[in-house]
């Protein structure tokens, strides 16, 4: 199997010109870049038209670039019963937007667990997902929702959550940011090729192998400490094991996309794209 992953980053590329800007613009910076993935970071809200959708998709087309949504932060599966229709909404509108769009993959945070155990949260957070997949097939909007592992020990989104959340669903998968396993451990124990291997054996164990020819993953250095994930860094000033993580990558033959979310974003994702091409199993 041939490895194959596209680079690109968490948002429009910094030097996106103003003209033409927004979603297009993004596009067509990335592909002017060489690289061949943006996530359209809708974090704040979904404010977006149909035709606009259309226009975005275009693009996307046109500079063979895939798309990926960043839902609003806003969305919590663990949210009380009356902030939960609320998140059910942004979640919703961020995939039927971007799939209109067309994005492949929706990901969002999955929210906290506000001071409860994960066992008894996550039975929960799983049947709020389902009824967000249930609704989205219904409508027609085929996309993959892929909760986000996160840098906190705080909040839902420990790989094991993620994989709880995917297991049920044939079109909900992890997107795995590195970063923040990295830092969730708040010692940065979870680093080098063990580690990544271990993660990604997991993976493909829960979800099946075929899962690891998709992969959604977000990477960056970062800053953490005892309560996790402080700040994102430029990979180059971190401490996380890239080279192993790629080395681990090739090894068992994964394939998918890899996203920046370093602070500066596309010249880390150059990066990646130059330092995956040279690392060797």
């Amino acid at each position: 199997m041939t490895v194959n992953f596209r680079f690109g980053t968490v948002g429009s590329p910094r030097s996106t010109p103003a003209k033409p800007g927004g979603s297009v613009g993004g596009i067509q910076q990335t592909a002017s870049l060489g690289l061949d993935a943006l996530e359209l970071a809708w974090v704040q809200s979904v404010r977006v038209s149909e035709a606009t959708c259309q226009t975005i998709k275009q693009a996307a087309k046109d500079a063979n670039v895939l798309l990926s949504v960043h839902a609003p932060y806003f969305i919590n599966l663990n949210a009380d019963d009356e902030e939960w229709p609320k998140s059910k909404q942004r979640l919703l509108d961020a995939a039927w937007y971007g799939w209109l769009a067309g994005a492949t993959d929706i990901i969002f945070h999955p929210g906290s667990y506000f001071g409860k155990p994960p066992e008894e949260v996550l039975p929960v957070a799983i049947v709020r997902l389902g009824s967000c997949v249930k609704e989205l097939e219904k409508k027609g909007a085929h996309v993959y929702l892929r909760p986000e592992t996160m840098g906190k020990p705080a909040v839902m989104g420990s790989l094991e959550d993620t994989l709880a959340l995917s297991r049920p669903f044939p079109n909900v998968y992890p997107c795995l940011d590195f970063a923040h396993l990295h830092a969730r451990s708040s010692d940065g124990s979870i680093n080098g090729y063990d580690q990544w291997m271990r993660i990604l054996n997991t993976y493909a164990e829960v979800l099946g192998d075929t899962s690891l020819s998709s992969l959604h993953i977000h990477l960056s250095g970062i800053e953490y400490g005892a309560k996790g994930e402080r700040n994102h860094l430029p990979i180059r000033e971190s401490d996380l094991d890239v080279k192993a993580l790629f080395k681990a990558l090739k090894t068992v033959k994964a394939a998918g996309r890899i996203m920046s979310e370093s602070p500066i974003l596309e010249e880390d994702a150059l990066f990646m794209q130059e330092l995956f091409k040279e690392v060797k199993i």
